[in-house]
């Protein structure tokens, strides 16, 4: 048989064609077995996985039943079974949840349409989870906690329910009523039928308080400074915790207290003791403007103290709670609904500075301001007035200012003399008390235009401190401000820049511009009375007076709208005033004044009035400091 090449050539091309088919499925083959492996090794995995927690589950319900069988004998068996719900009781100005589990406040709205969130809704100061009170009880066997027990509703009405725990064969009950047309919430707790269970040493009660505080307005590091724990002791002294950062009070703390507050800038809880409450520990933890785990709140407040409680259940733990805004007249009302017998001062919730300054507002400041806002009228219209009252007010001592330096001015032609009488700094004391002489002799003080304006400095102190606490500028409008309470950020921006923030505040430029003119003025005058040696040794203070409107702008850019305004108008106002009497003033007729008085003094023979004026007290020391340097150089050229 003859076998061509081209036949040949068929054959080892179909030979080849088999053996790699053979081989591509062999090889296939193997790939598939190999990831049918691999699937049969992950779902065995997954199913071990799921036996496992089909496992844990099934040992967990297992345990639960358990637990349950075993609790079932327990004096809170009943307490603890699950009784979800809420109840709502509201009055005119207050709408407040009780939730069944811890038989406690679960949200408190204001319903007073003056007051408005950031949104335009009403304000909640808490919900949800932001609070939580917890009482807690010391039994003979058992101890009760009531954060993790479900109350019963029962008895309830619009304005008040009795959120009843059981406990064994009695229960205790926790009364709320909201007084009408109040922010007052009434607290009773008592026990009832529950003799047996407690032992006769319990005599009191642990309350532990904590709450993440929201935040209402619009600027976080200005309400901050306005928030914090504050408390009133039984001796009357109403004290708090630092509002930055965290602070908490020491473990010595023994106080007897009347009331405990957790208070933002305008809004407040307060917690008041029918008798004492005896605080072991209060903590306020601020929370970072870019914590994104906690936007929309400021701070965490907690406190645990203890009250007086009756086991026997005769008489009720009487607790009362404030929930409202910060207002000095709605605070003085409310404390007078609580009926207490003592002084609870709830009205110092609303700081209005040191004692000296607290009196200026408290008994000057609020009758004005509530004399204006009774008008109706708007709320930057009353700043502008009160500012004008309080320019008024200060207007003689700013006149008997400005007539101290300008008969200073008159007279430089004589200090002048002085000074080329007595030139170099080797006569400077000569010099010195020739210029004081001077003055005692026509009868002018270099501190007289310094103490009137010094006297001014508590009015400034006063309104420092009134602005920011007056609720009543909160969301009012004014010009370019949306609210007088808070920054007016005409120009803002995303980016938070240190030292600015991330807006820029126009009262707030516009004040800084007007204390710029008013220094300019301030050193323009003190330079018409200064000699030039006076005028270099000065320099320095003038550059400092010229930098402070640049500290002011980057720490009052945050503060509110409302206080940069009075302190912008007050300062024009200032300009306007300091032009009116260098108008109104004649040089030469001041100066035919001083020269009168001289010429009457030495037709008199009056002299220096030594003892009895500034000038004459001033001088006397100057011959006595000049007297002792030349008995000591005389010492001297006699050692040598």
């Amino acid at each position: 048989m003859n076998i061509d090449k081209n036949t040949i050539i068929g054959f080892i091309l179909m030979a080849a064609v088999l053996f790699g088919f053979m081989w591509y499925e062999n090889t296939s083959r193997q790939k598939r077995a190999v990831e049918q492996q691999k699937e049969q090794a992950i779902e065995a995995v997954a199913q071990q996985k799921a036996d496992s927690i089909r496992a844990i589950e099934e040992e967990k319900e297992a345990r639960k039943v358990m637990e349950t069988l075993a609790d079932s004998s327990s004096t809170l068996f009943a307490a603890r079974q699950v009784n979800e719900g809420t109840t709502v009781i509201e009055n005119e100005l207050l709408r407040l949840t009780i939730n069944n589990r811890g038989g406690q406040l679960c949200r408190a709205e204001l319903l007073d349409p003056t007051y408005k969130n950031q949104q335009g809704g009403q304000v909640v100061l808490f919900d949800g989870d932001d609070s939580n009170i917890q009482f807690n009880f010391d039994g003979k066997d058992e101890n009760i906690s009531t954060d993790d027990l479900y109350f019963t509703p029962k008895d309830v009405k619009k304005n008040s329910v009795t959120m009843s725990l059981p406990v064994a064969t009695g229960t205790i009950e926790i009364e709320y009523t909201l007084l009408p047309n109040s922010y007052i919430l009434g607290m009773n707790i008592k026990a009832q039928d529950l003799s047996g269970f407690f032992s006769t040493k319990t005599k009191t009660m642990d309350i532990v308080w904590t709450e993440r505080m929201r935040q209402q307005e619009k600027g976080f590091d200005f309400e901050n400074r306005y928030s914090t724990i504050t408390y009133r002791t039984t001796g009357d002294d109403t004290d708090e915790l630092s509002s930055a950062g965290t602070d908490k009070t020491k473990d010595n703390f023994d106080e007897a207290l009347e009331w405990i507050a957790f208070k933002t800038q305008f809004f407040a809880q307060v917690l008041i003791a029918d008798g004492d409450f005896k605080a072991t520990n209060m903590e306020s933890k601020q929370y970072k403007r870019d914590d994104k785990q906690n936007q929309g709140y400021l701070k965490t407040y907690s406190a645990e103290f203890s009250t007086d409680f009756d086991p026997t259940g005769k008489q009720p733990t009487k607790l009362k709670m404030y929930l409202g805004p910060n207002k000095f007249s709605t605070l003085r009302e409310n404390e007078k609904l609580c009926e207490s017998d003592k002084d609870l001062d709830l009205q110092s919730l609303v700081y209005l500075g040191w004692p000296i300054i607290k009196y200026i507002n408290r008994f000057v400041m609020l009758y004005i301001f509530d004399f204006m806002t009774g008008l109706g009228i708007n709320m930057g219209i009353v700043l502008l007035l009160i500012t004008i009252i309080l320019k008024i007010a200060v207007y003689p001592l700013q006149r008997k200012s400005y007539l101290s330096s300008a008969r200073m001015r008159v007279l430089k032609p004589k200090i002048e003399e002085v000074t080329k009488k007595y030139p170099g700094q080797d006569q400077a004391m000569q010099r010195q008390q020739e210029t004081m002489k001077l003055y005692s002799e026509y009868g002018v003080s270099p501190m007289g235009g310094c103490l009137p304006m010094l006297i001014q400095m508590p009015i400034w102190v006063a309104m420092f401190n009134f602005v920011p606490a007056a609720i009543e500028l909160r969301g009012q409008s004014f010009l370019w401000a949306n609210d007088l309470s808070a920054y007016d950020d005409v120009i803002h921006w995303d980016t938070w820049i240190w030292g600015i923030g991330n807006h820029l505040s126009l009262f707030c430029v516009l004040w800084c511009l007007s204390t710029i003119a008013n220094t300019w003025i301030s050193m323009r005058q003190q330079r018409d009375t200064m000699s030039p040696e006076q005028a270099q040794q000065m320099k320095m203070m003038q550059w400092m007076s010229y930098l402070m409107p640049l500290v002011f702008f980057f720490t009052f850019n945050d503060y509110s709208s409302g206080l940069n305004y009075y302190y912008f108008v007050s300062g024009l106002i200032s300009i306007l005033t300091m032009w009116y009497l260098r108008k109104t003033t004649d040089d030469k007729k001041l100066l035919a004044q001083l020269e009168r008085r001289h010429a009457e003094r030495k037709a008199a023979g009056s002299g220096v009035q030594k003892t009895s004026s500034m000038m004459g007290r001033l001088q006397a020391m100057a011959e006595k400091q000049q007297e002792m340097m030349r008995q000591q150089q005389e010492a001297q050229n006699r050692k040598k």
